[in-house]
């Protein structure tokens, strides 16, 4: 029973000290730090299908169309 309850308190200590390392932790990363990222990401990839969006529309879409239109040309 002794044993049981020793190692109850270690158990009960260890998480003690994980606790007051998790309070005590200034490592800066913090909730607008996140926020940051995320619209940071948010607009990059905004701007990369935006830009996709556009290649797209101007340059592959016209040339598809023309060499479709070729391909199935039999008249000449």
């Amino acid at each position: 029973m002794k044993n049981t309850f020793e190692k109850a308190n270690n158990f009960i200590a260890r998480k003690t000290l994980d606790v007051k390392k998790a309070i005590s932790n200034n490592r800066g990363e913090g909730y607008i730090d996140t926020a940051v990222k995320i619209l940071i990401s948010v607009v990059l990839g905004a701007l990369l299908l935006a830009g996709l969006y556009a290649l797209f529309g101007d340059v592959v879409m016209p040339t598809l169309k023309e060499r479709i239109q070729e391909m199935f040309n039999y008249a000449g």
